[in-house]
């Protein structure tokens, strides 16, 4: 469907929904970001007042999950989560049903704050609010985990180690350093506790801030039944820190979190049980990333963004292998004895990264002068994409024959059949010449898809 398309379709939704003949969506466009659905901004026009009403419009993002998302459930739990005291926009409608804008649908007030993490994690105007979100994040987290367990029919439980490597299987692209942190999962499980309900995606990016701190927890499409400190280490993970050193999204320390917690919710943290949780984390946003991609690939949402996450996996590979102490303190790192042969040149000049180059400058250049919003950011995504291109057409002379050479000295044919081994138990080769060769991997990929995410000892 077109955007005037929805923008009608809207209108009619929710003059009938809310028994106000006279409304109509107005102003509808959309927002950046969203991997697992779109965000529209629009105004409810009212012409008997000639009143706006600020509303955001989410719709599922067609792809492998799509089918998996219930926007009316979720409009339930938001609305069991504002009572509980949780800080949460408004629900105005939801309705699951694909014929009125093109897929299952959740209307929301909009509410007035930031939710972009860099600015959130830089501005000025916002170090008071920086000071005040850990102690505020863990009331809002213990307010969520108070929630009766049959606040939304929706909610489900089940074990994330099985439910990761399943997910891993049925994307068809097996990772070896994944298979490494599901042993280390495995082998460290902490102690069942009772289910309690589980965000799921409480991490910066997901919040919405204003000068006084916390204002709105958002994207709760996520939420199911488990240990409550699935949320805490998740909030930990590296990726939602945005550049900063501070553990806790970038405004804390994981002891301050720990504190904060125990004060509001009556449960005192275990570090250990919270570091397996933030492992899991990790592994499973690398797993998240080839998800998104995947949405891209198939043809099911066509996006230079999507496209982008999947080199992103490659960080979370990295963050893991550190976690789970599988970095090696030698370099065991096989290369090939002889020197690489120069390729032979069939095509004119410009060569194909002098192409790539010419292309990059020209999108962040030209493009992002002339465009703002959306557009502007894609062109931005679009110049790392070709950026990353340059790094690998660059190194692949030296890469792709080191890598060869990791997987001959292991006795494997190739990544999958390397990953299939650690899973199974079957490798010959020592346990620190399978991590030394993983981690020489997992660096090579990062060297070339964002060298700037390497800790200094690594560059």
């Amino acid at each position: 469907m077109g955007s005037d398309d929805v923008e009608q379709s809207l209108g009619d939704f929710l003059a009938s929904r809310l028994e106000r003949d006279t409304v109509e969506a107005r102003d509808l466009h959309r927002l950046s970001g969203g991997a697992s659905r779109e965000t529209w901004a629009f105004d409810l026009f009212d012409a008997l007042d000639g009143r706006r009403e600020p509303l955001i419009l989410q719709r599922v993002r067609r792809g492998p999950l799509s089918a998996t998302f219930s926007m009316e459930a979720e409009a339930q739990l938001l609305a069991a989560a504002a009572e509980a005291g949780v800080p949460v926009a408004g629900v105005v409608a939801a309705s699951d049903d694909a014929e009125v804008v093109g897929s299952p649908f959740l209307v929301m007030r909009r509410v007035e704050g930031e939710t972009i993490a860099r600015k959130i994690l830089r501005d000025p105007e916002l170090e008071d609010a920086r000071a005040a979100l850990v102690g505020q994040c863990a009331r809002a987290l213990a307010a969520i985990h108070r929630l009766p367990v049959d606040a939304a029919p929706h909610l489900r439980a089940g074990d994330p180690v099985g439910q990761l490597r399943a997910l891993i299987d049925s994307l068809g692209q097996p990772h070896p350093a994944f298979e490494l942190g599901l042993r280390w999962l495995d082998d460290h499980r902490p102690a069942a506790v009772p289910d309690g309900v589980v965000h799921g995606d409480f991490r910066m990016g997901n919040l919405v801030v204003g000068p006084d701190g916390l204002v709105a927890v958002l994207d709760w499409e996520l939420a199911h039944l488990g240990d409550p400190l699935e949320d805490l280490g998740w909030l930990c993970v590296r990726a939602w820190r945005f550049g900063s050193e501070l553990p806790v999204a970038g405004v804390g320390e994981r002891d301050a979190l720990y504190a904060a917690y125990a004060s509001a919710s009556g449960r005192s943290v275990d570090p250990d049980a919270a570091r397996w949780w933030e492992v899991l984390g990790t592994l499973r946003w690398g797993v998240i990333c080839i998800l998104q991609a995947s949405g891209h690939l198939s043809g099911a949402s066509r996006s230079v963004e999507l496209a982008a996450i999947g080199r992103r996996v490659c960080e979370n590979e990295y963050d893991l292998l550190g976690l789970i102490g599988a970095r090696p303190s030698t370099d065991h790192t096989a290369v090939p004895s002889s020197a690489p042969i120069a390729p032979v040149v069939l095509h004119d000049a410009p060569s194909a990264a002098q192409l790539v180059e010419a292309v990059r400058e020209f999108l962040e250049g030209d493009v992002m002068d002339a465009t703002d919003g959306r557009v502007q950011f894609h062109a931005r995504v679009a110049g790392r994409v070709l950026a990353m291109v340059e790094r690998e057409l660059a190194s692949a002379a030296g890469d792709l024959p080191a890598h060869a050479a990791r997987l001959d000295a292991l006795g494997v044919t190739d990544d999958a059949d390397l990953a299939a081994r650690i899973r199974g138990g079957s490798l010959a080769a020592p346990a620190d010449q399978v991590t030394a060769a993983v981690w020489a991997d997992v660096l090579a990929k990062l060297r070339v898809a964002n060298p700037s995410y390497l800790l200094p000892e690594d560059l």
